[in-house]
């Protein structure tokens, strides 16, 4: 027999379901050339059960394969890898005392963390030169083994590449670096064959942050750029880029009075205006209609318990570092990173038959979570803020109805904002609790869910939660950027650590599954989302101000009062302009301040009993009966109508 014969194979699953054998040690690109030439040919990388990796990483049994060219949605984050890669070579060339840390790609471009220079936001231009003289180069970008002693040697002076070597991977006796021209960093990858491939890059600015995230540690300067495959595209995202600024929550925020986060009261704390605090409530109000009509419960839990509580929900060993803790009369007390072990305590405080579940809370509790400082940003990310809790405990045999009810409501919140959403089914991460018979059912179940539901998903590995796998909603917002939102979460876990049982038909103790989910996320980055999307031109049914009577002069004062208190009366939130200023002055004031609907009163109006209608789009309608305004803004206000149309109709 030869050694051919001899050596092992590995089956992979490709992206139809099929399978292809290939022998043992085959990487990702002998997979390509297993199914094409032409493939392997244009293979840039390549994803293992959803995890990006390179193309020279070998496959193993039964991993799920997909093959990255430059036609995927992965090739940009490939490129702007390499990007970062171009920027540390052209920056140690302006800069050669500079200390590399990491420099990873993101979502809108990437990122590189240097220590030991001295930058500002004119240096730059020296620097992106640089990398247009890198790119027209078009150095072959080659990945290199090399062995772990060597490694350390290379960098002896750089104690953040030493602390990466100490830690990943250890037990390997090789590392791999990348290397183009005579410059080379130690990555893991993946990257293009070529510099030359990157289009165009820009950097866009400098910023501080920590090692590893932790303020403990040293500061390091943060040098943000951006990679595109062509000059068009680049020219698109800085267009969008520049729209975001408008866009932008906390500039909307202050200039809308909706909330603010001074320094003073502490940071990521913030506080919310009256305008704010409206839109918040008629959140709440939806969310909360959606909650009863589906059988929940309203409950309501401190801001916080004792430790001993954390502990056995297993809170306190996975979120420490990010908790709130207090000593209280020698006894050690967290303010609430979650809503979940109060709900599992509710639960356990009395008996329950088979008959009486599910049984499903909610609350909209207030949590707390202590963010590293340089992480915070507007509502994006605070260290207190509002989840719109739900936790259903329920019987093996009625997940799936309770899940598939769960995923139709978070449609139901999409749909009526207009969002755009992405699926996606987290797995176990490293830290985790529970058996790992445990974690496979809990995440068959859920991808059984999706798989019968039709619903297009991506695998997030190793992104669930400690206590169990879920299924993440992010939304896309009008710019195209992605937020985590909405989560359904499966846990067999924490109904074992609070031992909560109900009694099956058998007259047996049985223990419920708990299922965790939220249908915004937390009202904080759902408000966020809402103030960018709509650029702060909120739907009526949310506006802070939904009409604003003009009257032409004070002799129309007292009809635009009785208008007002009309609308008043049917539940609208009115204001009359009584400052002494121009018609035209009033209406561009109320277009500033993004009103839905103007009522303009004058003479004319007031003899004949009606008003002059104008909307945000400065469209107008004369002689309008108020009643048949009335109707409009009550259907519109019922059926949550994404704009305004009386005008219109």
């Amino acid at each position: 027999m030869s050694e051919s014969d001899s050596q092992a194979d590995v089956t992979v699953v490709l992206p139809d379901g099929s399978e292809i054998t290939v022998p043992e040690g085959s990487t990702v690109e002998d997979v390509a050339y297993e199914i094409g030439p032409g493939l392997g040919r244009d293979t840039v990388a390549g994803k293992l059960d959803g995890e990006l990796v390179s193309k020279h990483d070998e496959v193993y049994d039964g991993a799920e394969i997909e093959i990255v060219t430059d036609q995927s949605d992965e090739y940009l984050q490939v490129l702007r890898h390499s990007a970062a890669h171009v920027f540390a070579q052209a920056l140690q060339r302006e800069y050669p005392e500079a200390k590399l840390t990491i420099g990873p790609p993101t979502e809108e471009g990437f990122y590189y963390d240097v220590a030991d220079v001295d930058l500002d936001e004119d240096d730059l231009e020296a620097i992106e030169a640089e990398m247009e003289s890198i790119i027209e180069a078009d150095y072959d970008i080659e990945r290199v083994e090399r062995d772990r002693e060597e490694a350390k040697e290379i960098y002896a002076d750089n104690e953040f590449k030493r602390e990466i070597l100490a830690e990943e991977a250890a037990g390997e006796e090789t590392v791999t670096f990348y290397k183009q021209d005579a410059w080379q960093d130690l990555c893991q990858g993946p990257h293009v064959d070529s510099t030359g491939e990157i289009g165009a890059v820009e950097l866009l600015n400098i910023s501080a942050s920590y090692w590893r995230g932790d303020e403990d540690n040293q500061q390091l300067t943060r040098v943000t750029g951006t990679a595109f495959e062509s000059e068009s595209d680049l020219e698109e995202f800085l267009e969008m880029r520049e729209e975001a600024k408008e866009r932008d929550h906390r500039k909307l925020g202050q200039e809308m009075d909706l909330f603010s986060i001074p320094t003073v009261t502490g940071p990521g704390l913030p506080l919310y205006h009256p305008n704010g605090k409206t839109v918040l409530s008629e959140l709440e109000g939806f969310v909360n209609e959606l909650n009863e009509d589906a059988g929940y419960e309203q409950v309501e839990t401190p801001h916080l318990f004792r430790t001993e509580l954390w502990k056995q929900s297993g809170h306190y060993d996975n979120y420490q570092d990010d908790m709130f803790l207090l000593d209280v009369n020698d006894e050690e007390y967290g303010l609430k990173p979650m809503n979940c072990p109060g709900h599992a305590t509710i639960f356990d405080q009395k008996s329950w038959s088979y008959r009486e579940l599910p049984q499903r809370y909610f609350e909209n509790g207030k949590v707390y979570r202590k963010e590293q400082r340089g992480e915070l940003s507007g509502l994006s990310r605070v260290w207190a803020f509002t989840i719109d809790d739900g936790h259903l405990f329920v019987q093996q045999d009625q997940i799936e109805g309770e899940v598939r009810q769960v995923m139709d409501m978070i449609f139901e919140v999409i749909e009526t904002f207009d969002l755009e959403v992405e699926v996606a089914l987290a797995t176990r991460p490293e830290k985790s609790v529970g058996s790992d018979e445990i974690w496979e059912s809990a995440e068959d179940q859920l991808r059984e869910v999706l798989d019968s539901g039709g619903y297009d998903y991506d695998l997030e590995p190793g992104d669930g939660a400690f206590y169990g796998p879920k299924i993440d909603f992010s939304f896309e917002d009008a710019l195209g950027r992605t937020w985590d939102g909405p989560t359904v979460q499966l846990d067999f876990n924490m109904p074992d650590r609070f031992d909560l049982t109900y009694t099956g038909e058998d007259n047996e103790d049985h223990q419920p599954v708990m299922i965790h989910r939220a249908l915004y996320g937390s009202y904080e980055r759902f408000f966020m989302v809402l103030i960018e999307h709509f650029n702060g031109n909120f739907p009526t049914w949310l506006a802070p101000e939904q009409v604003r009577v003009l009257p032409v002069s004070d002799d129309n004062l007292g009809y635009a009062h009785r208008m007002k208190n009309e609308l008043d009366d049917a539940g609208f939130r009115v204001e009359v302009e009584d400052r002494d200023w121009t018609v035209g002055r009033k209406i561009r004031e109320a277009h500033d301040d993004r009103l839905p609907y103007m009522l303009i009163v004058g003479d004319d109006e007031e003899d004949a009993g009606t008003v002059s209608v104008r909307d945000r789009f400065e469209e107008e309608a004369d002689d309008v009966d108020l009643d048949d305004f009335l109707d409009h803004l009550e259907s519109e206000r019922d059926e949550k109508r994404i704009e305004p149309d009386f005008v219109g109709e």
